[in-house]
């Protein structure tokens, strides 16, 4: 609470001296009366402040009387600040019997109201009053202050609310990170609403009264100042918001006079003209006085919001905190909405275009949402001219924001700008913004392509009517879209730009058939058909229109999963279903027949009857649009063989024949048809190869047929069971050939491959759960010579053997063949240390390649770009495959370190296979892959330590040396924040390299120099994910075993681990830079001072300074009291640790001061190791130092603050 004025000031009343002296408690204070201000929680407490408080008059009419129900108890609301936070259902009547108080006693009412805002700061301190009765404004400005008192621990603010001077007072461990706005949770949200709200009510209240008696609003602006320019984050927060929130409820007072003086200005006239000639009336002077009294009010509301402007905009726009910035934006953009006659000019815009720059994405978004108000009413826009020219730029780079509501926001504003502005735009601005259509955050994409139909698709589409009849409209804008699709040259990504489009042009993106008369046009018809690649365009676009409408999500890659669509999403979704089915069963086989010849379209089209509700065909009596549909995919595998042809037939086929739909026995038919005559044309093909000698005989038309049919075989054997017809037997012959003679061509090789490979997996499929031992034997065999035939096909350049191995090895090691144990033990396979060394090396071969192999690749730079992007897909397929052995243990996971090697070297091209393989890894098995990362890093560093010159030891500077640091580096950021989550791999990773680093190390005393100690600089990289306590056991590594989290890590060769110890006390060995890699392994584990001071405390070098100890050890510096050791302590230590146990007490004086001796000795001294001798080197001037210069350093905390003129 704040207490009123004492006696000694200068009251109103006698009535206002009466309530004092019943209600104020006699106080020691000079200035004014101190009552704890606080969050009242206890029952007792609240009847103590009813009792003592001068806030809550207890004879007055107008005391509010608020209650609440919580925990079954009623409880009653003293303050404005608890009636607040309980909800808005009292908020009018709170404010009502507040500005009642107010006009009975303004003193006790105002105060109450300066202690609601500094309660809603958070503050927990105290607040005294007193009034202002100096007309010297010197003697003002010398208590405007905010300052820490040494003698008391307490910060206070003393600032002037006129007619008082108020000073806040709290304690130096206020949290400045915790108070009501920033709080989270629905509670407070709400408070943050109701506070706003209080504000603009208690305006609205007053705006008829008490508003301008040249007291209220004066002092409520003083005090609002005051704490916005405060160095505590909360009251600047706090008052900023209120300030704010202030100035827009005067706004909308003056709105209201300024329509008041209007009217009363137009009825003065009237009234004028009517009595023009007579004698002026009382009703003419009544209106006078009316219209002067509004211009006098409007002239206080704007000196008002000057007032607030100027003392708290100005100075809080560019608060170092973005909230603050960005209530001022907020509120700034609402003000030029809704008074644009006083605030829409450059003065105010100025503001508003500066903090588009701003670092912040709430700052930049606030901005925008106000610029969007401005620029969505057309009579403001014109008076936008000189700010549009201006940040003109700026908003159209904004849609490339990092921060993804920014640049929606963005797109948005370009969107209103387009449409109000004219011409603000320019050609190449559109075409940069269009490009946006193909973004993957789908939000911006969707906000690109109402920018983009509006601006460019419907421009002039409604408004003439082209020639073409009742798809003139449609037609016209569908070619609009083609031809933006073709200049934009992103062919594969039409699904995005549909979706883009979706939501804004569904009506005619449906209009399926407007497009399909489009395509089966005639070129003779007056020039209407369209272009061979128009046509490609379009048949793409009716494909994913299909797919949009039918799935009724957006494409992979914008949206994390599958929305869930609504019941009215879901009807749109069947009916569109309906609808496409009903209009492409009868068009499809047209098109089809149309565009047999074309690879690339026929593709296209047979991807639409996935899409169909198949019941339509029998419940509409289609069937003979199906036999037409049939016919025609026949047809077309007969004279296609590339792939994406035969695939997409191939799963038309699959689709069709469901055996729970109706027309599945006719589609069975024409299926078995169909494969009947490719495998008679296989088999004459056949027995005319093994005819001829095994086909050394055969031209090059005897292979492309033979190609084409094993091709077609292997398209329909993927998604067919073809077992019947015996493919097996006749494709392993092929093969078996081959790895005899070696002499076919790998055009039949691959597809007879891929046949084998298929009729394999559907024999396994095939194995129930009943399958006797028997029959597995010969499935077993055939599994095995497959796989070794496969290992035999590794060296084809073409690369399929290596994917189908890989997936083969996959699917034999994880087979679950329906519940029969006996299948998957007898089935099962895992490669050999052989195999996997063979795969190793293609992987090599094909994706890393080194040397000669990349210098032949560079020269190949004739290459357009998409074949090196198609280079680039096939290297990260192959990479991918293999990292999937890995993660599924088909492979064993140290394989992996190879693959490690190359992260940093390749990681624009393969990071993210790489990285996902590491991150799989480690869920796995945590320990097994750090000691396949520090694996990596040991045989990176023998491959450079046998690079360099023996004699000189291992080169730091050089290259290689860096590129490893770098590779422990980013294998370190892997691990992420969570040290607890990565504890234990991180422990695994420097118990190896320690163990590593002093491997080979001679002779009894441990002070010969470790081969391999410059390991310790790589494994230094690691430090910083080590926990506090881990950073103490690695240095203390003596103990036999440390317990790591859930686990148990034992230090079992603890010889090894006496290096490290050794090293760090004994001064002797630790001569010369050769040893320098200890210092600094040692140097980044204790990478604070407080882990120094605990670390060297546990060897004995230093005393343990517990955390707990940390306020009473501040306490006993500023005592001039040093921490001692007892006589029979030092008198059991060893000379050595009794040397430094005298220089304890001074280092626990000052350990900073400590710590600059330490740096000033390391330039003198540069290569000696940090121990006990360093110790006896600075004992003397340690000794020496003043201990009371170091008091108040140790005594100041961090302090949020900011100047009035501070910048963002």
């Amino acid at each position: 609470m704040i207490a009123e004025p004492n006696a000694a000031s200068t009251l109103p009343s006698q009535k206002e001296n009466a309530v004092h002296d019943e209600t104020v408690p006699e106080s020691p204070t000079q200035n004014g009366t101190c009552v704890r201000n606080g969050n009242l929680k206890t029952p007792r407490e609240k009847r103590k402040v009813r009792e003592q408080c001068e806030n809550i008059r207890r004879n007055s009419p107008a005391s509010r009387r608020v209650s609440q129900l919580q925990n079954g108890e009623v409880v009653e609301a003293v303050t404005l600040f608890e009636v607040v936070s309980m909800g808005k259902q009292a908020m009018q009547s709170v404010v009502v019997d507040w500005v009642e108080a107010y006009k009975q006693d303004r003193n006790v009412a105002l105060l109450d109201l300066i202690n609601f805002f500094i309660q809603c700061s958070g503050c927990q301190g105290m607040v005294t009053a007193e009034m202002f009765q100096s007309l010297y404004k010197k003697d003002v400005m010398q208590k405007m202050t905010e300052t820490f008192d040494k003698e008391t621990g307490l910060q206070y603010k003393k600032f002037m609310a006129y007619p008082w001077i108020l000073t806040v007072t709290w304690p130096m461990d206020m949290d400045n990170e915790d108070y009501p706005l920033i709080r989270t949770g629905p509670y407070w949200k709400k408070f943050k609403a109701n506070f706003c709200e209080f504000i603009a009510v208690l305006v609205q209240q007053c705006q008829c009264s008490i508003l301008y008696d040249n007291y209220l609003m004066d002092t409520i602006i003083s005090l609002l100042t005051g704490l916005a320019d405060s160095m505590v984050r909360a009251f600047r927060h706090t008052s900023t918001l209120a300030a704010m929130k202030l100035l827009t409820a005067v706004v909308s007072v003056h709105l209201n006079l300024d329509v008041n003086k209007h009217n009363a200005q137009r009825l003065y006239e009237v009234e004028k003209k009517r009595l023009s000639g007579k004698r002026t009336s009382y009703r003419l002077d009544q209106l006078e006085r009316k219209r002067k009294e509004y211009e006098h009010k409007l002239l206080e509301i704007q000196n008002m919001m000057n007032a607030i402007f100027k003392g708290t905009f100005l100075t809080r726009y560019r608060d170092v905190i973005p909230e603050i910035r960005a209530t001022c934006m907020e509120e700034i953009g609402n003000w030029i909405k809704t008074c644009p006659d006083a605030f829409l000019n450059d003065s105010y815009l100025k503001y508003v275009g500066w903090m588009l720059y701003d670092k912040q994405a709430e700052v930049r978004l606030k901005c925008l949402l106000g610029l969007q108000g401005i620029y969505s009413r057309k009579e403001l826009v014109s008076r936008m001219d000189l700010f549009t020219n201006r940040f003109k730029d700026r908003i159209v780079s904004m849609p490339l924001d990092k921060d993804h509501e920014v640049a929606v926001q963005a797109m948005k504003l370009l969107m209103l700008m387009s449409q109000n502005c004219g011409d603000v735009l320019s050609a190449e601005d559109c075409e940069m913004l269009y490009q946006f259509v193909y973004t993957t955050h789908r939000p911006l994409a969707v906000a690109a392509g109402e920018f983009l139909y509006k601006r460019l698709l419907s421009h002039g589409g409604d408004k003439v009517q082209p020639k073409g009849g009742k798809f003139g409209a449609s037609t016209d804008q569908l070619k609009r879209l083609i031809h933006f699709f073709l200049e934009s040259e992103l062919h594969k990504h039409v699904t995005y730009l549909v979706d883009s489009l979706w939501d804004w042009a569904g009506k005619f993106l449906k209009d399926w058939e407007c497009m399909t008369t489009l395509l089966l046009k005639n070129a003779e018809e007056a020039g209407e058909a369209l272009s061979d690649a128009q046509e490609s365009a379009l048949i793409e676009i009716i494909l994913a229109t299909v797919r949009e409408a039918a799935e009724g999500h957006p494409p992979v890659g914008r949206g994390a999963a599958k929305k869930i669509l609504s019941v009215k999403e879901k009807k749109i979704q069947l009916e569109d279903c309906t609808k496409i089915t009903e209009h492409f069963i009868m068009v499809l086989p047209q098109l089809l027949a149309k565009y047999s010849t074309d690879a690339q379209k026929v593709a296209n089209l047979l991807q639409i009857p996935q899409y169909y509700d198949l019941d339509v065909y029998s419940t509409g009596h289609l069937e003979k649009h199906l036999d037409a549909l049939l016919r025609e995919i026949k047809d077309i595998v007969a004279k296609h063989s590339d792939m994406s042809v035969l695939e997409a037939s191939s799963r038309t086929y699959y689709i069709l024949c469901r055996e729970e739909i109706a027309i599945y026995s006719q589609v069975d038919c024409a299926r078995t048809q169909m494969i009947d005559e490719l495998m008679k044309q296989l088999n004459q093909l056949l027995d005319c190869f093994w005819q001829k000698e095994g086909g050394f005989c055969m031209d090059a038309g005897e292979i492309s047929r033979m190609h084409s049919t094993l091709r077609r075989v292997a398209a329909f054997h993927n998604a067919h069971d073809l077992t019947k017809w015996n493919l097996y037997d006749k494709t392993l012959r092929f093969l078996v050939f081959e790895t005899e003679h070696g002499s076919l061509p790998v055009l039949i090789i691959l597809p007879a491959l891929q046949c084998t490979y298929f009729s394999l997996l559907w024999q396994l499929a095939a194995v129930s759960e009943n399958s006797p031992k028997e029959t597995l034997f010969p499935l077993r065999r055939q599994l095995r010579h497959f796989s070794q035939i496969c290992t035999c096909f590794l060296h084809h350049k073409e690369k399929d053997a290596f994917m189908i191995l890989c997936d083969w090895l996959l699917i034999l090691s994880h087979l679950d063949s329906n519940n029969n144990e006996d299948a998957v033990g007898l089935l099962g396979y895992l490669p050999n240390t052989e195999l996997q060394e063979k795969l190793f090396s293609f992987i090599q071969e094909h994706v890393f390649m080194d040397g000669e192999e990349e210098k032949k690749d560079l020269a190949e730079e004739e290459k357009d770009e998409a074949c090196k992007l198609d280079d680039l897909h096939k290297k990260r397929s192959l990479l991918a495959a293999y990292c999937k052995l890995i993660v599924y243990n088909v492979v064993e996971m140290t394989a992996a370190a190879e693959i490690y090697k190359y992260y940093v070297k390749t990681y624009s091209d393969f990071g993210d296979i790489i990285k996902e393989t590491l991150s799989k890894t480690r869920y796995n098995d945590k320990i097994q892959s750090a000691k396949t990362l520090i694996l990596c890093l040991q045989q990176l560093f023998q491959t450079h330590a046998e690079s360099q010159d023996s004699s000189n030891g291992v080169d730091f500077s050089s290259p290689s040396f860096a590129n490893i640091k770098e590779l422990a580096r980013r294998f370190s950021l892997t691990f992420g924040w969570d040290q607890v989550k990565s504890r234990e791999s991180i422990a695994m990773i420097h118990k190896e390299g320690i163990e590593f680093a002093f491997q080979g190390a001679t002779g009894g005393d441990g002070k010969c120099l470790p081969p391999n100690l410059s390991f310790l600089l790589i494994i230094s990289e690691f430090s910083n994910k080590l926990l506090k306590p881990d950073k103490r056991l690695v240095i203390t590594s003596l103990v036999s075993a440390v317990q790591f989290g859930s686990g148990s890590l034992h230090f079992r060769d603890t010889s090894r681990y006496s290096y490290l110890q050794r090293y760090i006390t004994e001064p002797l060995a630790c001569r010369g830079d050769k040893w320098q890699p200890l210092v600094w392994y040692r140097n980044s584990l204790l990478s604070n001072e407080d882990e120094q001071s605990s670390v060297l405390g546990s060897l004995g070098e230093w005393p343990p300074v517990g955390s707990s100890k940390t306020s009473s050890f501040k306490r006993k510096l500023s005592n001039g009291s040093v921490p001692e050791t007892s006589q029979t302590e030092a008198g059991s230590k060893a000379p050595e640790q009794q040397c430094v146990s005298q220089l304890s007490s001074a280092a626990g004086k000052s350990r900073k001061r400590l710590k600059s001796q330490e740096m000033h000795l390391q330039e003198h001294l540069p290569f000696l190791c940090p121990g006990g001798m360093r110790r006896r080197y600075c004992k003397d001037e340690v000794k020496t130092e003043d201990v009371s210069e170091e008091g108040p350093e140790d005594t100041v905390e961090d302090v949020d603050v900011i100047g009035t003129d501070q910048d963002s």
